[in-house]
């Protein structure tokens, strides 16, 4: 069981000696003829041994990384992953007083760098395949539960949120970069818990009255969390676990695993006076790595707070639901495949293992 230590900024921005750790970014961004454009990308760090992900306990490696990043373009309603379950990480990642890290994933054409870098203390930069970001936070970091530890039913886990950050760069679109702005969202979240199938439904929202919140339903088969922080304009923060999420309307049946998603909710917190209703945008964002399933993208925002009238954005992600498909062996085989890919490639006039490490 963790011990409580209370959250240090920027030092626990930096990776802790934990079996998973994520640091993890969502977006909606507008270019100048107002297409709309939403972004994810979460950097994953984990003890190979500890973390008891299927496949991955066999590698060599103290600790490994994989990243999962998605881009949607609201306006074509296409949607684009990248899914990178083993990563080489620079040798120079984490060597800086903030966080930075740059990796990669080989392929046979050689291979592309991400980074995620915190270049001051409110500021930030990512890149991807899809985008290319800079990012400034507007408040000052929201500890979900009041401390920023969370009991989930035993687990616990550390979490903040930066939930008002300021963006601006380009996204790539059929191989074109285009100017954007708009607002991003960034949690960073370390436990010493394994893999489960455990299950949540998750959202980040962003009110145009300049509050955010964050809110979710953690069920483990046994009980059931639930949570929701805010923060307002001015900074102040508050929690509650007397929160209804409640599903609306037909789910969303994956064709690939076979999992039903709903995918409109009705969130009430009756204390604070909040009814919100959420929509999605594109029904279409599945992604699995892992053997872990889960709906991701961004949702749009309606409802009342206080009485008055409100309106935003968000993000869902709902994980482990139920699959009625057995995807084992394409899980295991996918994984063979790219591992042994990446395997070779590292010995690939394209690789240069002088910059490059696994863990």
């Amino acid at each position: 069981m963790m011990q409580y230590k209370k959250i240090s900024f920027p030092k626990d921005s930096l990776p802790h000696d934990h079996i998973i750790e994520w640091w993890y970014f969502n977006g909606h961004l507008h270019d100048k003829n107002g297409n709309h454009y939403a972004f994810m990308d979460c950097l994953f760090r984990a003890d190979s041994k500890k973390v008891k992900i299927p496949f991955i306990k066999r590698v060599p490696w103290k600790y490994i990384y994989f990243s999962h990043s998605l881009l949607t373009d609201s306006r074509t309603k296409e949607f684009h992953s990248d899914i990178n379950p083993l990563l080489a990480v620079s040798e120079d990642s984490f060597s800086k007083p903030l966080f930075y890290v740059n990796y990669t994933m080989p392929t046979f054409k050689g291979y592309f760098n991400y980074e995620m870098e915190q270049t001051s203390g409110s500021s930030f930069r990512v890149k991807s395949r899809f985008f290319d970001l800079v990012m400034r936070s507007r408040k000052r970091p929201l500890l979900e539960g009041g401390k920023g530890f969370l009991d989930l039913n035993g687990k616990q886990t550390y979490y903040y949120s930066l939930t008002n950050l300021q963006t601006e760069g380009w996204v790539a679109v059929k191989g074109k970069k285009i100017r954007v702005k708009g607002k991003s969202w960034m949690d960073h979240q370390w436990a010493d818990v394994a893999y489960s199938r455990d299950k949540w439904s998750w959202f980040s929202i962003q009110l145009d009255n300049n509050i955010e919140m964050v809110c979710f339903e953690y069920d483990d088969l046994k009980k059931k969390t639930c949570l929701m922080s805010m923060i307002d304009g001015h900074g102040r923060q508050k929690h509650t676990d007397d929160i209804r999420m409640t599903p609306l309307g037909k789910p969303w049946e994956s064709p690939k695993t076979g999992a039903r998603y709903p995918l409109s909710w009705k969130i009430e917190v009756p204390s604070w006076g909040i009814e919100l209703k959420t929509r999605h945008m594109i029904r279409e964002q599945e992604m699995f790595s892992n053997m872990i399933n889960y709906w991701e993208g961004p949702v749009l925002i309606e409802g009342k707070m206080g009485g008055k009238r409100v309106k935003g954005n968000g993000f869902m992600e709902l994980a482990s639901y139920p699959m009625k498909k057995s995807i084992t062996g394409v899980y295991r085989g996918e994984f063979r495949r790219i591992l042994k890919k990446q395997m070779k490639i590292t010995k690939d006039k394209f690789f240069n293992l002088d910059r490059w490490k696994i863990s």
